[in-house]
């Protein structure tokens, strides 16, 4: 029989160092940045933005409430990418996407 007892959910998800503590980490991050961008863009744009994430290749996504939204989101792109960059996010360029 085994000295060692399984490990809870949250010993999991806190230990830095596991596969699953890093996707943890990852997805508080890009919540963090959707957060960020919403409180900084006027009311009527940020209801339309869902999430957002950066990626390595230094793309901004932004997933967008639906198509309109996602039209009017493109407009914005020099004020994302601000917005982003004074979050300490280095985006270069903006994908819209819209949720399925």
């Amino acid at each position: 029989m085994s000295k060692h007892r399984p490990k809870s959910l949250s010993e999991l998800v806190s230990a830095r160092n596991s596969p699953l503590g890093q996707l943890a980490a990852r997805a508080g991050l890009r919540s963090d940045l959707s957060n960020h961008m919403r409180s900084q863009l006027p009311a009527e744009l940020a209801d339309g933005l869902v999430h957002c994430n950066c990626r390595e290749d230094g793309t901004l996504v932004i997933t967008a409430a639906s198509p309109a939204w996602a039209s009017r989101l493109r407009f914005e792109t020099p004020q994302l990418l601000a917005i982003c960059r004074d979050a300490g996010v280095q985006a270069e360029r903006i994908k819209v996407r819209v949720t399925g």
